[in-house]
């Protein structure tokens, strides 16, 4: 079996091969190889017991996508993307990366022909969704982001229902909830502070919180995002039927909520290097994400996630700093 992974050098891609690599197999069939490829060298799980192969290219150029489906790899995630904040920041790029490059991924796959259809697993997002809510977004609300990223997420969640509805490929999209907490150093996206109030702090380091403590959001953690990765992979897609694309399961919490299980797990003097400084910025794009899904449909199909915010703190904690922070 051959996996392909688009943006594997991100957090999720590297946690993604990382699994890959300790459990040898996906779905019960054994890996023969993994083909990793980001915009920068991604990095080799160390002991995969298969093949690695690392590829850093630009793939939204023209040919890039064909040379590495070439091989014919069983299963593709599609990972690669250019962030929420960076993707309003950058107009040109955002489209480029997001919807360009999507659309010439899955062009390389139909183009191939000759009855190659894998399953192409899409990372999509909550984006996709734009006020004014419901109390819980199901499935079948109205995908009208308020963002560029949501929109440029949506028009691939479109692409890849018509791309498997017409056989090219056998594909399914999970719309990640924002991932929390991220581990390393703060990315571009305009949900990084949800990581960096729960991660800072948790370093011995000051964060800043720029919305305030009333807003609400959908979370998951990085265990839970590579456990639907896996699942997406692996689950019978006659079960999906035509609807594609799924919201995963996830915890609605507010930023208050966070932070009081940010004291109950680690304690006061933890909590209170949290810094409130307001940006108008972030705060009008948080104001038009969704707050609260309804992912029954996702949950009926073997999706799972955490179901209190102290267990992603512990989950990170015990992932990410060996069990200790600095009190």
């Amino acid at each position: 079996m051959h996996i392909l992974i688009f943006g594997a050098a991100g957090m999720v891609g590297r946690k993604l091969t990382e699994r890959l690599a300790k459990d040898g197999g996906l779905g019960g069939r054994e890996i023969a190889k993994a083909t990793l490829h980001d915009v920068v060298e991604p990095q080799a799980p160390a002991n995969a017991p298969f093949k690695v192969r690392t590829v850093s290219s630009d793939f939204a150029e023209p040919g890039e996508a064909e040379k590495l489906v070439a091989e014919r790899p069983d299963v593709i995630f599609h990972l690669a993307a250019i962030v929420s904040g960076e993707a309003e920041a950058d107009f040109d790029k955002g489209y480029r990366i997001n919807l360009d490059g999507t659309r010439q991924l899955f062009d390389a796959v139909r183009n191939i022909g000759d009855g190659y259809r894998p399953r192409l697993v899409f990372t999509s997002s909550i984006a996709v969704f734009g006020a004014p809510f419901p109390e819980a977004i199901g499935d079948e609300f109205f995908t009208t982001p308020l963002t560029s990223y949501g929109t440029q997420k949506a028009i691939g969640e479109l692409l890849l229902a018509d791309y498997s509805r017409r056989g090219f490929f056998d594909g399914i999209g999970i719309r990640l909830p924002t991932i929390c907490v991220r581990p390393g150093k703060p990315n571009k996206a305009a949900s990084g502070f949800f990581s960096g109030i729960i991660r800072e702090p948790l370093a011995g380091q000051q964060a800043v919180l720029p919305v305030a403590e009333d807003v609400r959001h959908w979370h998951a953690s990085p265990r839970s995002a590579v456990n639907f990765l896996i699942h997406a992979a692996t689950i019978d897609t006659a079960r999906v039927g035509h609807r594609r694309n799924l919201s995963m399961p996830g915890l609605s919490v507010t930023v208050a909520e966070q932070i009081a299980a940010l004291r109950r797990v680690a304690g006061d003097k933890v909590a209170d290097r949290i810094r409130r400084e307001p940006d108008p910025v972030i705060i009008k794009i948080v104001d038009g994400w969704a707050r609260k899904l309804d992912a029954s449909r996702a949950e009926s199909l073997g999706f799972k996630a955490e179901k209190s915010f102290d267990d992603i703190i512990r989950a990170h904690i015990e992932d990410e700093l060996g069990g200790k922070w600095a009190a």
